[in-house]
């Protein structure tokens, strides 16, 4: 019997956007590895702190939430997660937040290293555990902690008296970084940064509207790979040129009807809630399977940040989605879902983010009314692997399957 013969894939090609951003994504922790080894000063950095502060002041920085992805993505939660909670943290904490706790405490992972921190920086407009979380590795570790207070906006403006508040925390960040760290701010650099951000944000939203096109150019959690770069380096060059290519690529697959969801879509559906890293595959089998794209979610979005000027940045910063009112989330999610033609929500309750997981039921039902459409939610996690029911999930996404062909029916 002569021996099955495998096929190997073709070499990525380097010029593509997939490679560009990976090689990006990677570069964050080697370069700050590299920068650690040559004595200088290194922070941890929560996803919703201003990039531009540390970019323009040369910086390096790290990013616990990326790095918890990371782990969970390639099976390491759980274990992670045994360590914080052996140190009594509890297990209805926020995973990453045990993944991070885990990390300060055996500083080595093999799953995803990075350098430990020399300064951390934290801000609230993603949750009120980030406080906590921060403030424990700032005390474990005896080094300091840069804390910006971004209060949740009951209305759909950001009010001038919010935007002073933040901005005298930005500026008291910056000099306290320019104490710890001997840099030096400058307004030139700053001004490069911000025009590299704003170039990097226009490409990368222009991408993700490409959902727009019937069929879409590209499978929705290629969106939740790429993110990471958004998060991490949109001030920095390369990225630009990334996500410009990411867009030249989603343009050119529309005109040729090509599109990186390998399989026939019959269905579009706006995924809510942070990507279920332990079990990635398994979900995105789960649509891919059936037919089913995911073209859009919030938190891709969430990491554009267009302005003009410093006053800009601040109130670009006070209106990311988790600081924002029900009402005014819910209706930029209703506009992800009629500007990218969404048959079906489905909603994934993440118990480590307690404040969405309440408000989603609610939400979800004033989504799917407005757009005329049906939602299924499952339960699960971002990160730790014990809170995720592969069966559960099915049978829910089984069920928004068959509610949209019902719904396609009826029209």
């Amino acid at each position: 019997m002569s021996e099955e013969v495998k096929q190997s894939r073709p070499a990525p090609d380097p010029n593509s956007a997939k490679v560009k951003l990976g090689n990006i994504a990677a570069a964050a922790y080697s370069d700050a590895m590299e920068a650690k080894k040559r004595g200088e000063m290194v922070g941890w950095c929560a996803s919703n702190f201003p990039v531009e502060i540390p970019e323009t002041l040369g910086l390096y920085v790290c990013y616990p939430e990326n790095q918890a992805a990371g782990i969970a993505a390639r099976k390491g939660g759980e274990r992670m997660c045994n360590v914080s909670e052996a140190e009594g943290y509890s297990n209805d904490i926020c995973a990453y937040a045990r993944i991070s706790l885990a990390y300060a405490k055996l500083k080595s992972c093999e799953e995803q290293d990075m350098p430990m921190p020399d300064f951390v920086l934290c801000c609230n407009n993603i949750c009120n555990c980030m406080i906590k979380w921060y403030e424990n590795l700032a005390k474990d570790l005896n080094i300091p902690m840069i804390m910006i207070d971004i209060p949740f906006n009951p209305d759909y403006e950001v009010s001038e008296a919010q935007v002073e508040y933040v901005k005298a925390q930005f500026w008291d960040a910056i000099h306290q970084l320019e104490e710890i760290t001997g840099k030096k701010w400058s307004s030139e650099r700053y001004e490069q940064v911000r025009e590299i951000s704003g170039r990097t944000s226009r490409a990368w939203l222009e991408a993700t509207a490409c959902a727009k096109y019937v069929p879409s150019p590209f499978n929705g959690f290629d969106l939740l790979n790429h993110m990471a770069v958004m998060v991490t380096a949109r001030g920095k060059e390369a990225a630009a040129e990334a996500m410009e290519t990411l867009l030249k690529e989603y343009e050119e697959n529309h005109v040729k009807g090509a599109s990186t969801f390998r399989a026939e879509e019959k269905y579009r559906i706006m995924f809510e809630g942070i990507a279920c890293w332990p079990w990635l595959r398994a979900t995105s089998t789960g649509l891919k399977s059936r037919g089913i794209n995911m073209v859009t979610t919030i938190y891709a979005d969430a990491f554009g940040f267009i302005y003009d000027d410093f006053d800009g940045m601040c109130r670009a910063y006070c209106n990311v989605p988790n600081a924002m009112n029900l009402e005014h989330a819910r209706d930029k999610r209703i506009k992800l879902c009629k500007d990218n033609h969404v048959e079906g929500l489905l909603v994934h309750t993440n118990r480590s983010c307690k404040l969405w997981s309440g408000f989603m039921p609610e939400m979800s039902r004033q989504i799917a009314e407005a757009c005329g459409i049906p939602h299924a939610s499952f339960d699960g996690d971002q990160a730790d692997p014990r809170n995720f029911s592969e069966a559960q999930y099915d049978t829910r996404v089984q069920g928004l399957m068959e509610a949209m062909e019902a719904n396609k029916g009826g029209n």
